[in-house]
């Protein structure tokens, strides 16, 4: 990577659950997750990528596709690559998220949530070289979409300045 591009502005975006994001600039994209996941897909040889989040697994057969659900949210990120001119074979994907808290639910949809995305992401020949998933804590994600770099911060409580726009307690 030369100089020019290493130093470049990002832009900032964050990324709502059961959104898609794919930018045309170089982006820091942050988010917050809990049960649900984030997946980050970026290609290595044009230097572009995206981001996911969604709170559940699948949608149900009588149910539409949205991205609020994992099968839906992770073929539509790679697809939105694909059509920007990106090979599978230069994709590189990053999951985050599922946690499970007991005392919020009895279901571990975080668990369900990994499964999926990496069922996806195996199904369609992305490469997954990075996760941070499981456990009992929140995470924020920030994603550079010029360099692949992510931060992850973990939380046992989320703050209501973790959410754009942030307030001055962050």
């Amino acid at each position: 990577m030369d100089n020019q591009t290493k130093y470049m502005t990002v832009a900032d975006y964050f990324l709502r659950p059961g959104y898609i994001y794919m930018p045309d600039k170089p982006t820091a994209i942050s988010t917050v997750v809990g049960s649900g996941v984030a997946v980050c897909v970026y290609d290595k040889k044009k230097k572009i990528g995206g981001m996911n989040l969604y709170k559940l697994p699948a949608n149900p057969k009588d149910q539409e596709a949205y991205p609020i659900y994992g099968n839906i949210a992770t073929k539509a990120l790679v697809i939105m690559l694909l059509k920007q001119g990106s090979k599978r074979r230069h994709l590189r994907s990053q999951i985050f998220g599922g946690a499970y808290n007991p005392e919020v639910s009895d279901r571990d949809v975080g668990k369900e949530n990994i499964a999926m995305a990496r069922q996806i992401l195996r199904r369609m020949g992305i490469s997954i070289v990075s996760e941070d998933v499981g456990g009992a804590v929140g995470r924020k994600i920030v994603f550079n979409t010029l360099t692949n770099d992510v931060a992850v911060l973990k939380t046992e409580g989320v703050r209501k300045s973790d959410w754009f726009p942030y307030h001055s307690d962050r």
